[in-house]
């Protein structure tokens, strides 16, 4: 149970309680207690094997649907800017490959939290966005992306980075109050920095800007370095090297046939 509850990436309590009002609503028992874990009962097996049969099912009468003579249809991911250019360079044309029908639209969001809103506004159909998330959503993990720090040339600092050379250092940082800053704001507490803060915003423009003008660095993805090292900035690992689960997320319900499909392209290409 824990270990299924990780992957999900929600809290074991909440898993078993999921499970409890499972059990509650179907009146019967799935899981049984076997020494210090649980095992599937036999009418457990037995729900698992129908349900299966039930989504193929639906999986195929959906496959019926959106071929019935529609000739493009819309798939919603929503995703940061910073995780947008991975999205469209590497999991997007494998999918269009596939898929020719299907026309994606990318719904851009600021942050984690407007990914978030996306899904529960019904906006989105999918998320690409770094964990964690609210439990009310659905994860599946598609790769570790490493925090790297990019600077203006010139600073005298080693590769990697020691977590001690970010304390007195000039950073630009996202907005006081977001869940990313609260992110950043204990990894400086657990390592006994304190920066200089020279900009808080969650605009990302606003942070390179103020990079390229040689007034802070700072702290983001390697996906990011690309665009940095085009402009002329310095990319470093830290030490020791700090990194974030990037994964695709949705609300906790039947996705639709095309979604369905992008996950299956978006893993199979994890798995390559």
């Amino acid at each position: 149970m824990t270990d299924a509850a990780r992957s999900l990436y929600i809290a074991q309590p909440a898993l078993s309680r999921a499970i409890r009002d499972l059990e509650r609503e179907l009146g019967m028992t799935l899981f049984a207690r076997s020494g210090r874990g649980v095992v599937v009962t036999a009418q457990g097996r037995r729900v698992v094997k129908l349900a299966r049969e039930a989504l193929d099912a639906v999986h195929e009468i959906e496959g019926l649907a959106n071929h019935s003579g529609v000739t493009e249809v819309e798939l919603r991911i929503a995703a940061t800017p910073t995780l947008e250019p991975g999205l469209a360079g590497r999991l997007l044309p494998a999918y269009a490959a596939e898929h020719p029908g299907v026309r994606v639209h990318i719904v851009r969001c600021d942050g984690r939290d407007g990914v978030v809103s996306a899904i529960r506004d019904q906006r989105a159909d999918l998320g690409l966005t770094d964990l964690p998330v609210p439990t009310d959503l659905i994860t599946h993990p598609l790769e570790r992306q490493e925090i790297v720090l990019i600077s203006p040339p010139g600073l005298d600092l080693p590769n990697p980075v020691p977590m001690g050379k970010l304390h007195g250092m000039r950073l630009a940082l996202p907005a006081r109050g977001s869940m990313r800053r609260r992110e950043l704001d204990a990894m400086f507490g657990k390592y006994a920095v304190t920066p200089v803060v020279v900009l808080e915003t969650d605009e990302r423009n606003g942070w390179l800007n103020a990079v390229r003008a040689g007034q802070a660095s700072l702290l983001w993805y390697r996906g990011m370095a690309e665009q940095a090292a085009r402009a002329g900035l310095v990319v470093r690992s830290l030490e020791p090297a700090v990194r974030r689960v990037i994964a695709v997320i949705h609300a906790r319900r039947r996705l639709p046939l095309i979604a369905q499909d992008f996950l299956a392209t978006a893993e199979k290409g994890t798995a390559a």
